[in-house]
């Protein structure tokens, strides 16, 4: 079973924004002493989190359509809000839609 978080784009943005201000701003560490850089990378470093959200969000898609073309025996739930995935668990993991 695949379960994908297949969210809208505006909300995947804006939980990545917001997740890497907080982590920004309070300076926590991200693994191994890491912490987020300095915001203004966004615009130059092409592998930062933000760009990297937007620039593979579409592609996203193409992989999990090619994975059902190539493994059509694997059922894909897909959730397109967090409350589909609060639904889907209190239904004892029924799955909405494939």
């Amino acid at each position: 079973m695949f379960l994908w978080l297949d969210l809208p784009r505006r909300t995947v943005m804006r939980q990545v924004m917001i997740r890497t201000l907080r982590r920004r701003l309070g300076r926590r560490e991200l693994w191994n002493g890491n912490i987020e850089p300095s915001l203004h990378r966004i615009f130059f470093d092409r592998e930062h989190v933000v760009r990297w959200a937007w620039n593979t969000y579409r592609s996203t898609t193409e992989r999990v359509q090619r994975l059902s073309v190539r493994r059509p025996e694997l059922t894909i739930v897909r959730f397109r809000s967090h409350r589909d995935v609060d639904v889907w668990i209190a239904h004892e993991l029924i799955p909405l839609t494939r």
